[in-house]
């Protein structure tokens, strides 16, 4: 028998499972009719976890015979994984009504992922990051294709599928090679072997298995070249869906990323080092030429989404305390951008129906001021504008590349966001300086609002109180390399 105390790192994770269940039984009995209620809870039962993952002491404690940790750095990237995953339920409820999609199966889907996510953070072993990495994906291959009417959707959905089951074919084959060439799964186990190295080169196999490893990880993060799948499934998804695609896997897969490269591979870091600088710029550089003749605001978004996922890297290339705060930092303002953005899109309605044209946003100042303040809001900061948040997500990572002696890494990023800021800087000059289109639907959901105010304040005021985040990121980091 288990005793509690074994079983208390993985309480938020056993409620959650639970939780996944309970609703699943609810909606299979009681049909469509209780969707929105089961959203609702879905959301109360994300907070609870959240506020057990709280209650829980802080430090380093291990179970199920070390396969699974818990850590601060855990507890901060789940706290992002359940603020995603929750407002991703709530921008989805009114949505996925007006577009006749509101089914029982998408909270627990949404649940089943953030399930997946966790168990990701808290990998501590091959296996159970294999294990986690699949529970998400299974789930998110179902919600990318969850219109299941649109040609677009399903394409989306398949597309996704397809590409993800190579993915985990070059994962399990890197983990494979691990396992042969290392005789262990354990991170803790492959962190003691490299250490005994003593400077000395690691076999070839090893480095072999390292690369299909970093692969694996990096279709899951969107990194170039990788990143195939993300304009389609952007653009196919329902927004609601994309939204949660932008943010909280994104979120997941950089945990795992630091996570396996800092700890176990720690000490190879001559060895992985330049794989992470070369996807780096490939994806800041690809993010920042590719968006610019894009018409459609989610395949630009998904562009976008691929060049701050460059940027994020050059944390974990810096492979350094201050690196990992970096991306920490960066990841929580992205995840508020983000969200925020998306919201907007959302609200992007003429007569019931979406619009996702760029050039349809001509005149949106004088229709919506609010709204279209909010998007200049989150474009300034995407594009890295001071004093809003983006600003201070990208210089936090850029200081830690030239900590790192990264010169060139540091520089391709910071022209990677000039020539970044044309199409930011083009969305806004088209809602305030172009000739007014159709006008708006004024009628945005209560829900959708909060998180669009809730989001651009945060941007907006990130300056004022920047400790905050930036004090729990480096306790995170810390604990992170120390263990």
């Amino acid at each position: 028998m288990l005793s509690m105390s074994l079983l208390l790192p993985a309480l938020p994770e056993i409620v959650l499972a639970c939780s996944c269940m309970a609703l699943l039984m609810v909606g299979v009995f009681r049909g469509n009719n209780v969707t929105r209620s089961l959203s609702w809870v879905a959301v109360f039962s994300l907070l609870l976890v959240g506020f057990i993952l709280s209650s829980i002491q802080t430090g380093r404690m291990t179970a199920f015979g070390g396969q699974f940790v818990v850590d601060d750095f855990a507890h901060f990237m789940k706290w992002l994984v359940i603020i995603g995953a929750s407002l991703a339920i709530i921008m989805s409820i009114n949505f996925n009504e007006q577009e006749g999609i509101a089914r029982f199966e998408y909270p627990v889907l949404i649940l089943f992922a953030a399930l997946g996510m966790f168990m990701m953070v808290s990998a501590n072993d091959l296996i159970s990051l294999y294990i986690g990495l699949e529970l998400q994906s299974l789930a998110l291959y179902v919600v990318a294709a969850f219109r299941r009417d649109s040609l677009k959707s399903s394409e989306a959905g398949l597309k996704y599928f397809v590409l993800g089951a190579l993915s985990s074919g070059m994962l399990l084959y890197g983990c494979s090679l691990i396992y042969g060439f290392s005789g262990t799964t354990s991170f803790e186990g492959l962190a003691t072997l490299f250490k005994g190295l003593g400077g000395a080169e690691p076999g070839v196999g090893l480095v072999v298995g390292l690369v299909f490893l970093i692969a694996g990880l990096a279709f899951k993060v969107s990194a170039v070249p990788f990143h195939m799948w993300t304009p389609d499934v952007y653009e196919g998804a329902p927004t609601p869906v994309t939204a949660f695609f932008a943010v909280a896997p994104k979120v997941a897969a950089i945990a795992l990323f630091m996570r396996v490269l800092m700890g176990p591979f720690g000490s190879l870091i001559a060895e992985w080092q330049q794989v992470i600088v070369l996807i780096s710029i490939a994806s800041m550089v690809l993010g920042a030429l590719a968006a610019i003749r894009q018409d459609n605001i989610k395949r630009l978004l998904a562009y976008s989404s691929i060049g701050h996922v460059g940027y994020a890297l050059i944390g974990l290339a810096a492979g350094t305390e201050a690196g990992v705060r970096g991306i920490l930092v960066y990841m929580t303002i992205y995840l508020a951008m983000n969200v925020g953005t998306f919201c907007c899109v959302l609200a992007m309605r003429r007569t019931g129906r979406m619009v996702e044209g760029i050039t349809d946003l001509a005149g949106l100042a004088r229709n919506q001021p609010m709204l279209a303040l909010a998007m200049a809001i989150f474009m300034f900061s995407m594009a890295g504008i001071p004093p809003l948040a983006g600003f201070f997500g990208k210089l936090y990572i850029f200081l830690a590349a030239v900590e790192a002696g990264l010169y060139t890494l540091a520089i391709i990023g910071v022209l990677a966001s000039v020539v970044g800021a044309y199409y930011y800087l083009r969305i806004i000059k088209i809602m305030y300086f172009e000739d007014p289109a159709e006008i708006f639907d004024r009628t945005i959901p209560r829900e959708v609002k909060i998180i669009l105010v809730g989001t651009a304040l945060f941007v907006t005021f990130f300056i004022i109180r920047p400790g905050v985040v930036v004090e729990g990121a480096a306790s995170a980091a810390r604990m992170l390399l120390t263990g």
